[in-house]
């Protein structure tokens, strides 16, 4: 059965509009057909760096760990390309039957211009 989890620091800071969403978000979409990863988009933003955050509900499906070490990913919008990004982020780690909630930060080199529609993220 999947469970939801928060990261320490988001437990900590996240507002309760933001995790009433998140929590809303994971009863809808927390059964899955899939038995690997999946990315649920919560919402995106540009920073003053010009930096794309993603914040999405990753979603292990499987039954083993899932790590973020030399992990490509790609957000897309209306099926075109918006931000490609190699990450290793080594605090991330997605237990088995697990839902987190995390930011990824495209830096603003990877960007092309967002039209902040609904967008997607995937593992490539």
């Amino acid at each position: 059965m999947q469970t939801l989890k928060f990261e320490s620091s988001w437990d900590k800071t996240i507002s309760a509009k933001d995790r009433q969403k998140i929590e809303h978000v994971f009863k809808n979409t927390s059964i899955s057909k899939h038995t690997s990863i999946e990315f649920t988009p919560l919402w995106q933003a540009v920073n003053y760096k010009g930096e794309l955050l993603v914040t999405v509900l990753v979603q292990n499906f499987s039954k083993h760990p899932q790590s973020f070490h030399n992990k490509k990913l790609r957000y897309a919008e209306d099926n075109e390309m918006v931000a490609e990004h190699l990450f290793t982020l080594p605090a991330l780690v997605i237990e088995p039957e697990t839902s987190m909630p995390w930011t990824f930060i495209f830096p603003a080199e990877s960007l092309r211009q967002p039209m902040f529609k609904t967008g997607y993220l995937e593992l490539i």
